[in-house]
């Protein structure tokens, strides 16, 4: 009886120890992973990019099982290439560069569907405020490589004490105002 506990008590650590080396960790290419954002308002639309400062994806077999995705937000781009926006963006109007310079994701579940679409869910953090979000998106690997690409989620920037013609913190903005929410499409590629 004793060397049959033993014997089972060996299998079973041998397979926590195999459960675990199995997951492996790659790191986020920041060259080649994209965080792009698009504000609206009454009379149009801005859009740019966001560069990734660092980041990491766990993955067992084909799963996430963590992810930690850090954004400078300094880097804060304006497609048709506006001095004047970006460093209204960087302000403290918008996202207090200067006293909040990175933002994070950080994911705390992945339901996992058909044909490497999952829904994400997870943390993340502006200007030193957490809220709980999910989005949808396709996951791949290889041996090397995994991609995350999400569709276009919204984020409601008044949740993050983004206030500049704000309807939730101003009644008096009539058609001058800018909508709270905004568009994040994220593509992370990462590498063993």
């Amino acid at each position: 009886m004793k060397k049959l506990a033993t014997l089972v008590s060996v299998v079973f650590l041998v397979f926590s120890i195999s459960a675990v080396s199995a997951q492996e960790k790659f790191i986020v290419d920041v060259t080649s992973s994209t965080v792009t954002w698009k504000g609206y308002k009454p009379t149009g639309s801005h859009n740019g990019t966001i560069s990734l400062q660092s980041g990491s994806i766990t993955m067992q077999d084909k799963y996430i099982t963590q992810g930690l995705f850090v954004a400078d937000m300094a880097t804060i781009k304006d497609a048709d290439g506006s001095a004047k926006l970006e460093g209204h963006l960087k302000s403290p109007d918008f996202f207090e560069v200067e006293a909040f310079p990175t933002a994070k994701f950080e994911i705390s579940q992945v339901e996992m569907h058909e044909n490497g679409a999952a829904t994400i869910i997870g943390e993340i953090t502006i200007k030193g405020i957490a809220k709980e979000i999910s989005f949808s998106s396709e996951v791949s690997k290889t041996d090397d490589l995994v991609t995350l690409k999400s569709t276009v989620f919204k984020i409601n920037r008044a949740d993050f004490n983004v206030k500049f013609k704000s309807k939730s913190f101003f009644n008096d903005l009539k058609e001058k105002f800018i909508n709270d929410e905004f568009d994040l499409q994220v593509t992370i590629v990462a590498k063993k």
